[in-house]
């Protein structure tokens, strides 16, 4: 069994587990009272580094790094990422870490609200914005979701360095083809069933994405209302939500290895963001949302009132997989075999907000 780390960002600081030869240590919480809403784990270079994204109610968001895994940590002398003064905007937080393929070893994006792009060069230590996306001619159009205007998704292409995908809550999805110098909404067949046209070129509420481990022109997307997949990068999106509790959501993830297999935790509805029905369970499709099964042995059977954020499911890259999602109740789960069953790793934290896990060791 590999040794894995796992990053817990909650609402008052950063958690870090380790699995050594099978039992999960965790030390005390790093960023005290800092709310953590964006974790990367990149093992691209020869030892991981960690990148963190947190915010102080004093100091304000910022970015650290660390390439001891949490042990020290390094804060840029100057913000990491900083909007332009041309653009009268201020950074409220930054809401997702992505470190880009091998391709492109040192690049890593980082997506922020005010919804902007931002692109690393040095591994995430400074970043610099992507304009074309922010002076893209819908921004006037783009208006805030419940948790504000956020960029909360971003996806590199392994095949073309160049091919990036992004979501920002409530413009959509918006891809570019050439490096982030131009950019075209992608969301046909993605419903937004609060506009008073449902099928909009974009605008709609999008809260996570994930790509096919296999194929890497399928992805998964959870709406606001509506789990879809995409055949052809995003060009087109088809409804797949038919066999769940509830296609409200907030989060997906794919498995790291298996075609086809992609996880999510349904939600009640909008106006009532519990588990579905009450229950804990994580629901997984095999053969790319034509079905889906609960996966829920050794998760609560009580009543249930856990909601589980966009970045609050993830897996790793172990063979059988791990998956693990955190909660706003505070309690963090973790499966070694693919969500066949579970076991809860942590309890009594402050909200989860994002989870990120990666083998570290043989």
């Amino acid at each position: 069994m590999p040794d894995v780390l796992l990053t817990v960002g909650t609402r008052k600081g950063l958690f870090i587990g380790r699995r050594r030869r099978g039992t999960w240590e965790f030390g005390e919480p790093h960023f005290n009272a800092q709310a953590i809403y964006s974790i990367a784990i990149d093992t691209r270079g020869q030892a991981p580094r960690l990148l963190v994204g947190g915010d102080s109610a004093h100091w304000g968001p910022s970015v650290f790094h660390s390439d001891d895994l949490g042990a020290t940590w390094v804060e840029p002398k100057q913000p990491a990422v900083k909007f332009p003064q041309f653009t009268g905007a201020s950074l409220e937080r930054v809401w997702q870490l992505h470190p880009a393929g091998a391709e492109a070893p040192d690049v890593v994006y980082a997506g922020t609200e005010p919804a902007a792009l931002f692109r690393s060069e040095d591994r995430g230590e400074s970043f610099e914005l992507v304009r074309p996306l922010w002076e893209h001619p819908t921004r006037s159009k783009w208006v805030p979701g419940g948790g504000g205007e956020g960029l909360h998704t971003i996806l590199t292409d392994p095949r073309d360095a160049q091919a990036v995908t992004v979501a920002v809550s409530t413009a959509g999805v918006f891809r570019t083809k050439d490096g982030g110098a131009s950019w075209a909404p992608s969301n046909k067949g993605v419903s937004a069933v609060f506009l008073p046209d449902p099928n909009p070129e974009f605008g709609q509420c999008v809260h996570k994405i994930t790509r096919d481990a296999v194929d890497p022109d399928r992805l998964y997307l959870q709406n606001h209302w509506g789990v879809f997949r995409s055949d052809d990068s995003g060009d087109n999106w088809t409804d797949i939500g038919g066999g769940l509790p509830s296609d409200f959501g907030f989060a997906a993830a794919a498995h790291p290895h298996r075609a086809e297999t992609a996880y999510v935790f349904p939600i009640n509805a909008d106006a009532d963001r519990v588990p579905a029905d009450h229950r804990c369970r994580v629901f997984r499709t095999s053969d790319a949302g034509n079905s889906w099964e609960p996966l829920s042995t050794g998760l609560p059977e009580e009543t249930h009132y856990g909601t589980v954020l966009r970045d609050a499911l993830c897996t790793d890259d172990a063979d059988p997989a791990g998956v693990y999602f955190g909660n706003r109740n505070g309690e963090v789960y973790a499966s070694g075999d693919d969500g066949d069953s579970w076991e809860q790793l942590a309890s009594h934290l402050p909200d989860v907000l994002c989870v990120r896990a990666a083998v570290v060791g043989g």
